[in-house]
C-alpha cells in the first residue's frame, strides 16, 4: 500500500543524481534529485511509463538541469530548464508523451545582477547588461538575444561645403566646364536624396550678357551639369552680382558621391565668377 501511495503521490526517498540521467521505468512515482555544479540533463524516452504516471524532478545543484525530450514528447507552459532549487512534475499523458509542470515557471527567477540590466530571452531567460551612457537599444538578429546597445544615430543630417574665392572666367557656351581652378567640390556619403546649393558672384563682359552655374555628380552616381540644375544671371557689363540655386536630388545612387560646380556663359562673351560656393546636405533615402 505504501509503495502504491508513493507512486501515485510522488513520495518516497529522492533518487540522487550528479550527472546526466535517462529516466527508467522504476522512476515512476519517485523524486529524481539532480545535484551538480555544472549543467545537466534528464532525458525522457518512450515505452517506460503509462498514462497517469508522474516523476517529481528537482534541481539542488548550482548548474541548470534541463528536462530533455529523448524519444518521448515533452510539453510545457513554463520552462524545461530548472535553475538551482527549482522543481516540477513530469506527468505522462501516454507512454510516449508527457507534460512538465514547472513550479517556478519562466520569469520567476531573475538573471539580472546589475543596475540597468534588461531581462531578455535567447534559448532561455537571459541578462542583457546595461549599455554605455547615451547608447540606445536596437534590434540585431546576429546576437543571442536579438538585441544590442549601440550609439545613437546623429540627429543632424550629414553635410559638406567648399569654396573657391579666386575670380576666374570662361567663354564656354553652351557646355558647362571647369574654370582654371576647378570646383568647388565636395565628396559626401549620401542616401538617394540630397539638397545641393551652388552660388557665386558673377560679372559678364557685356551688357545683356550673363553666366550660368550648375554642378555635376560623380562617384556612386553620374549626373551631368545642365540648365535644369543651374542658375542664370544676366546684367550690365562688368557688374558683379551674387546668384544661387538650390536643387533637391532624389535619384542618387546611395554611396560616396562627389559634387563639382560647373560654369558656362549665357551667350558668347566672357563670364567671370568669384567667391564660388557649393553646399551638399544628405537627405537620406
Amino acid at each position: 500500500m505504501q509503495s502504491l501511495q508513493e507512486t501515485a503521490l510522488g513520495g518516497g526517498p529522492a533518487i540522487a543524481k550528479t550527472a546526466n540521467y535517462v529516466l527508467v521505468a522504476a522512476d515512476a512515482g519517485t523524486t529524481v534529485a539532480m545535484n551538480a555544479a555544472g549543467s545537466t540533463t534528464i532525458t525522457v524516452n518512450t515505452g517506460l511509463f503509462a498514462a497517469g504516471d508522474t516523476v517529481f524532478i528537482q534541481n539542488l545543484g548550482a548548474g541548470d538541469c534541463t528536462v530533455t525530450a529523448g524519444t518521448a514528447t515533452v510539453a510545457t507552459a513554463g520552462s524545461l530548464i530548472l535553475p538551482q532549487n527549482d522543481a516540477g512534475i513530469l506527468y505522462f499523458t501516454s507512454a510516449s508523451a508527457a507534460i512538465f509542470y514547472d513550479y517556478i515557471q519562466a520569469g520567476a527567477t531573475s538573471p539580472l545582477t546589475t543596475k540597468g540590466d534588461l531581462y531578455t530571452y535567447s534559448t532561455s531567460d537571459a541578462r542583457l547588461p546595461v549599455g554605455s551612457n547615451d547608447q540606445i537599444l536596437v534590434a540585431d538578429s546576429s546576437t543571442s538575444t536579438g538585441l544590442k546597445w549601440a550609439a545613437a544615430a546623429s540627429s543632424s543630417p550629414a553635410s559638406a561645403s567648399a569654396t573657391v574665392a579666386t575670380n576666374q572666367g570662361t567663354t564656354s557656351f553652351p557646355t558647362y566646364v571647369d574654370l582654371t581652378t576647378a570646383g568647388p567640390e565636395v565628396t559626401l556619403t549620401t542616401g538617394t536624396k540630397a539638397l545641393v546649393i551652388v552660388s557665386a558672384q558673377i560679372s559678364q563682359g557685356a551688357s545683356d550678357q550673363g553666366g550660368r552655374m550648375s554642378f555635376a555628380v560623380s562617384g556612386a552616381s553620374t549626373i551631368t551639369a545642365d540648365d535644369a540644375r543651374s542658375w542664370t544671371h544676366i546684367g550690365g557689363s562688368s557688374e558683379f552680382a551674387r546668384a544661387s540655386t538650390a536643387v533637391r536630388l532624389s535619384t542618387l545612387t546611395a554611396g560616396s558621391n562627389t559634387f563639382t560646380a560647373k560654369y558656362a556663359t549665357y551667350f558668347t562673351t566672357t563670364a567671370s565668377f568669384r567667391n564660388r560656393e557649393i553646399i551638399v546636405i544628405d537627405l537620406g533615402s
